[in-house]
């Protein structure tokens, strides 16, 4: 199953280190992420799922829930996240799924059969509060996740969702948007009354709409 942009994300329950969930209660209104793991007791994973783990408070401020999956038993889980806690300073205390019938890889298509036929590609994808998928990126097994990237990206859909801009290339949460080339010049200045900046017809920016 490959999920692309705008499908809904798929219900499960599971057994998690932190006991059983079914999905959707878990996330109830807010803005999810699910990201999966090759395995237990990998090196590249452990400093991801740390990363996390340190970012937990910034996911938290947006309101989003966090939950990671790898096929690996849930005994092998609780060793692996003491390793975790231990050697990149943090406390894991979001979710991580046993995945061992391999339910919730397949039903997100976390499993590539080029790469593995048995374990779980570095997937992530982020949901909305309409339980649909927003983003979706896959790594290869060598390269590390860049979580600040995934903050940034969440930032810029909570954004755009509720005001009607877009975010330039390499855009941080205090500069300036971009107004969509569909609104016209007498529309986009009743909208945007911070002012605009226009440097041709269709590249257009106004200072952040939630920012004073």
């Amino acid at each position: 199953m490959s999920l692309q942009l705008g499908d809904t994300a798929p219900d499960f329950t599971a057994e998690t280190t932190e006991g059983k969930i079914n999905f959707y209660d878990f996330l109830g209104d807010n803005w999810g992420v699910i990201f999966s793991h090759p395995a237990d007791y990998t090196p590249v994973c452990t400093t991801e799922l740390g990363r996390t783990a340190q970012l937990q408070k910034e996911f938290d401020k947006r309101g989003v829930k966090v939950i990671a999956v790898s096929v690996d038993p849930l005994d092998k889980h609780h060793g692996w996240k003491n390793d975790i806690n231990q050697t990149q300073n943090c406390n894991v205390e979001f979710p991580i799924i046993a995945d061992e019938d391999r339910k919730v890889a397949n039903l997100y298509g976390m499993i590539h059969p080029n790469a593995s036929t048995t374990a779980t590609v570095r997937s992530l994808f982020i949901i909305g509060p309409d339980k649909k998928i927003k983003l979706t990126l896959t790594y290869p097994a060598s390269t590390g996740r860049n979580f600040n990237e995934v903050l940034r990206v969440i930032d810029s859909l909570q954004l755009t969702s509720k005001h009607t801009v877009s975010t330039p290339a390499d855009w941080k949460n205090d500069e300036d948007v971009i107004i969509p080339p569909a609104l016209s010049r007498e529309e986009a200045e009743k909208k945007f009354s911070k002012g605009i900046r226009e440097v041709n017809s269709y590249l257009r920016y106004t200072p952040h709409p939630e920012l004073s």
